[in-house]
Parts: structure tokens; sequence; C-alpha cells
């Protein structure tokens, strides 16, 4: 029997209580998706639209799928890594909201593909991703349904960048959105949330203190420019590997020491990946570590460690904390890796803070919404966000904070797009 035929694969229908307090307790934080709710379920505008969301099973998540079931949607979820369900959450979706579930915190790789098997069983009209694991399987093993579906979004940047790699090689078949490209993700979500839930995944996971550590992070986008900061904020010092010049140049005079890895492997305490590239943290740089050393990674997926050179050159492995993996090299030194490379601040932690998945998941609803309403008019390659979409996201942020901004008056327009007054 195919795992879609009970219509969800969840570890126990008896926590959906649970899951549901949590659910109630994140759109508490979650003002401008609720917002958006609200207005779905008044309009309707995604009424008879089959979706497919392959994303982190969270709190979070779970109110951006029951503001798309209020738009009229029919929906299913499975998970888009491993060991970031909430397996209590997902037992709420199941069994309080009727919507096919298909994730299990610890599942195994078989088990993850058959989940995503299971919510392409939906025959979705409407794809919504993080990691285009689920747009890979339909494009690689079920091509007969593409042409049932209208376009798609995508919320993350390694996501994003498998699309566009697809797009440009000419294999994309139907259009998808870049969540991820939008201001009102990936400068808040990206840098704020991922900033603050890779140090609570690593400090949860260890319960080390971060004061006098070198803390060597490898990667100064968004996500590393957040985690840069917060890491000073709790007195580490902060070291940026970089292979993109004006990156590094940003880090140095935002303050960072920017060093090589190999330079950095010598003197780091504490490791993060967040490249969204393959072995950034290789056989050479496990070589010169410190005895200690500590390793994690924030990039989507868990090839930015290389795991096999570390597991090849260990002589023994064991689990010293719940999160914790110690590895013991020939010469008697031993690195930690924390929460089997994969993404820490899901794995260990709770993976962003609710008022900043607020405006991501705002951004996926409305361009759930444009797509229905425009998909005869795209073409087959990757959008941005259209920017009324994140200006109002951004709106109706600063309307729930209770802030006020000003606005230009007709002289000040004029002025601006006006070429004659100069000095």
């Amino acid at each position: 029997m195919k795992v879609s035929a009970k219509g969800h694969d969840v570890k126990d229908l008896k926590l959906a209580a649970e899951g549901q307090d949590l659910i109630d307790w994140a759109a508490r934080e979650m003002p401008v998706l609720t917002l958006i709710r609200q207005r779905f379920l008044k309009e309707q505008p995604l009424k008879g639209q089959k979706i497919a969301a392959c994303l982190h099973v969270t709190s979070e998540t779970a109110n951006l799928m029951l503001t798309l079931k209020a738009g009229g949607a029919d929906v299913a979820l499975c998970a888009s890594n491993p060991l970031s369900t909430n397996d209590a959450v997902a037992a709420a979706l199941a069994a309080q909201h009727g919507i096919k579930t298909y994730a299990i915190r610890g599942e195994d790789n078989d088990t993850y593909y058959q989940h995503i098997e299971a919510a392409l069983d939906h025959h979705p009209a409407l794809t919504m991703d993080d990691g285009a694991d689920l747009v890979s399987v339909l494009h690689k093993s079920r091509q007969d349904q593409i042409p049932e579906v209208i376009g798609g979004t995508e919320e993350t940047t390694t996501g994003v960048i498998r699309l566009r790699a697809m797009a440009d090689r000419g294999v994309l078949r139907y259009p998808i959105v870049a969540v991820n490209e939008a201001d009102t993700k990936h400068m808040f979500d990206n840098r704020y949330g991922t900033g603050q839930s890779t140090i609570d995944g690593i400090i949860r996971s260890t319960n080390v203190l971060l004061a006098g550590k070198t803390f060597v992070i490898a990667g100064y986008g968004w996500v590393g420019r957040g985690l840069a900061s917060r890491a000073k904020g709790h007195g580490a010092d902060v070291v940026i590997t970089e292979v993109d010049s004006v990156k590094a140049l940003e880090a140095a005079m935002d303050g960072f020491r920017v060093l090589k890895m190999d330079e950095a492997a010598r003197e780091g305490d504490i490791f993060v990946t967040v490249t969204g590239d393959v072995n950034v943290l290789d056989r050479q740089h496990f070589e010169a570590m410190k005895d200690g050393a500590i390793l994690a990674n924030s990039g989507h997926f868990n090839s930015e460690i290389n795991l096999k050179a570390l597991d090849e050159m260990a002589t023994g492995v064991r689990q010293v904390r719940s999160s914790v993996q110690e590895y013991k090299l020939r010469d008697g030194r031993r690195l930690h890796l924390l929460a089997e490379g994969r993404l820490i601040n899901l794995a260990a932690a709770e993976g962003h803070p609710a008022a900043v998945m607020d405006m991501s998941f705002a951004n996926q609803a409305l361009c759930a919404e444009y797509i229905a309403d425009n998909a005869s008019k795209l073409e087959r390659r990757v959008y941005d966000v259209p920017e009324d979409i994140d200006k109002e996201v951004a709106r109706l942020k600063l309307k729930a904070m209770g802030i006020a901004i000003d606005t230009l008056t007709e002289e000040q327009k004029r002025y601006l797009s006006s070429w004659e007054e100069g000095t």
C-alpha cells in the first residue's frame, strides 16, 4: 500500500492536542499571515487548487498550511529535511485539520523520499518547496504529472540555486517564484532568523560558552551576516571564510577577521557552514583542527561538511549528547559533529522564530495566489517575487508592529522624477 493511501504518515496522532497548542502559540507572532488568512477565507483565491508542499514541518509552517486551506486549497505536506519535523505539529495537521501530512522526525532516507512521493500522489497544480527536492523528484521520475502543474514557489537559497541551474539548462518545465529572493524574506528570515536559531541550536546541543571562543563561519551571505553579528554579541572572536571578494571585503569592514579556511581550521573552536555548497569543511581541514573542535551546518543540505572523509579518518564514533557525535581520530584528537551535519537550527532547536517566518510565509501565500491568477502568462523560468507583494508584506508587518512611516509629498515625488533641477 502506498504511504499516501491513508492520507497521512505521522509519528502519533495522539500528539495532536500538543501540536495544536504549538500552532496557536506561533500564530500569536504571525500577524501578517493572520491578516492574509482572514482575507483568503473571504475571497477564496486558491479555490480548487491542489498544492503539494515540501517544507520544514514546524508550527510556523502549520500556520501557512492553514492559510492556504482557508484560501480554498487542497493541501498535502511532506518534510524537506529528515530532522526538522515537529511530530506533534504533524499530528495536529493530520488529525485536527485534515491536511495530508507525511513527516516523521528522524525518518530514514527511503522514508523521506516515500513521503515526497506521497505528496506528489496528490497530483498538485502548485508546488511549494524548500530545497527543490520535490521539484527534482517530479522532474526526474514523475514527468507525466508535470502538465498538471501551473507553477511553484521555492523557499530557500539552496533550492533557488538548483532551480536556476535547471532553468539555465532548459530542463525546468514550469514557472517557479523564488520566495527566497524577496527582501522581506532573505533580509529577515535568513539574517535574523537563521542567525538567532543557529546560535540556539549550537548552545542547546553543546551548552558551550561562546564568549572567548574562535567562531569560524564559512560564507558571508545573509545567513553568514546574521550569524556573525550574533556570535560577536555573545563575545566570540568571529572569523569569516569566503570565496567572493566583495563579501569578504564587507566582512572585513564589518570588523571580522577574514581568513582562508586552511588557516581558520587551525584556530577555530566552533565551525559553522552556511554556503549552500559541497565539502566546505574537508579532509585537510579536519587534519588541522584542534582537539574538541565543534562542527555544525546551517546550509540546507548535509553536504557542506565532508562526512565521508570524517568517517574514513575516525577510529571510532560515539554519541556523547543527543545531538553531538564525537569522532576520535588516529592521533587522539576529537572532533564533535552536531546534528549529523544537518540544519543545526532545526535539528537541535526549533528553527526560526515565528516573527520572521511570518514574513517568509506571507510571501509564500501571496505568491501562491499570484501564480493561480497569472499562470497563463508565466514562462518556464525562475521569477523573483513581484515588488508589490514584497512591499505589501513589509507594509503589513509594520502595521502589525504599530510603526508608521512617512510618505512623499507631491512636490517630493515631482523632484524625484525630474532631471531639470540641480545644484
